[in-house]
């Protein structure tokens, strides 16, 4: 028998306010068909002055724990991978712990952008069979139109704010059995200057814009996603026709089509929510499972694939059955 981090429920949550392509191009250089053509994106959420990373955060861990009919107080774990923490200390996590009520659990923020999820679930994969957690949350929360540079027409229509939040349990479970079967995580930054933000505490003491070379970005993204689904696969010894759901980060809808097309994979197996909610960074992958979770498309006992590739480069995968 193994230990095993199990799925037990899932959450999101999104600002008020959706933005749609037309509203955009009211303030950007931009239209519905500039926008679509490139991305496939038609629709995007924006924080409000009262909405932050740590309230989305806590709204997605809220509807997560319900699902899973898990209380608060039974957390001892919790992750959560942002880029846009409200404060740059205390953790954004400690702030979601608080609001949810939990006097004491082990919280912390990672940061890996776009693949934060990926390695917020990974850590908490490791704890839970390691013995040092038994309930997690791990969340990804972003509000990225705080660090959007709003004149950079091809930057600025591509990303959206919003939280997503998954339940971790434990089971000593045979060998195939439900839950996270395998996870691989990758960096190399020598890629820095093609996706990153001008501004940080020891640099320049603002917290400065995202700035990105798009079509090098995408060249990477199809290769490195290809490459490490193939590798996790491989790890759980599980081919790629075993795959019931492909959840990956919502990036670009032309990513996600060459990338399922790399792996041969049917794009009717692939997640998508990028149209209606854009590249929410680290929320996207969670938010993406949580809509295809809800509306019954993944069902218990289907074989899922989580992956994701953000600045850094970072990027990962990870195998779980439902």
């Amino acid at each position: 028998m193994i230990r095993r981090a199990i799925l037990l429920g899932t959450g999101s949550a999104l600002p008020v306010r959706a933005v749609s392509n037309a509203e955009l191009a009211q303030t950007v250089d931009t239209s519905d068909e500039w926008i679509v053509e490139r991305t496939g994106i038609r629709n995007r959420y924006i924080a409000g002055d009262d909405e932050t990373t740590a309230s989305l955060a806590t709204d997605a861990a809220r509807a997560a724990l319900d699902a899973a009919g898990v209380a608060a107080q039974d957390i001892d774990l919790i992750i959560l991978a942002t880029a846009t923490p409200d404060q740059t200390f205390p953790a954004s996590a400690t702030k979601v712990q608080a609001a949810l009520g939990i006097n004491d659990c082990i919280a912390f923020d990672v940061a890996a952008v776009c693949s934060g999820f990926l390695y917020a679930i990974t850590v908490a994969d490791s704890m839970i069979r390691s013995g040092a957690a038994h309930r997690a949350l791990v969340i990804g929360s972003e509000t990225f139109s705080r660090i959007l540079d709003w004149e950079d027409r091809t930057t600025c229509v591509l990303f959206g704010d919003g939280a997503g939040a998954v339940v971790l349990g434990v089971e000593e479970s045979a060998e195939g059995a439900r839950g996270i079967l395998a996870s691989k995580l990758h960096a190399d930054g020598r890629h820095n200057g093609l996706l990153y933000v001008d501004g940080g505490p020891s640099t320049t003491q603002t917290v400065g814009k995202l700035r990105m070379k798009g079509q090098e970005v995408f060249r990477h993204a199809v290769v490195n996603l290809a490459s490490v689904l193939n590798e996790v696969m491989g790890m759980a010894g599980l081919s790629n026709s075993d795959i019931d759901w492909l959840v990956p980060h919502q990036a670009n809808a032309r990513i996600l089509d060459a990338t399922a097309r790399k792996l041969k994979l049917s794009p009717d197996r692939v997640v998508v929510t990028v149209d209606r909610h854009a590249n929410t960074s680290a929320a996207s992958v969670p938010l993406a499972l949580d809509c295809a979770m809800r509306d019954g498309r993944i069902k218990p006992g289907d074989l899922i694939v989580l992956e994701a590739m953000g600045g850094g480069f970072t990027w990962g995968a990870c195998v779980l059955r439902v």
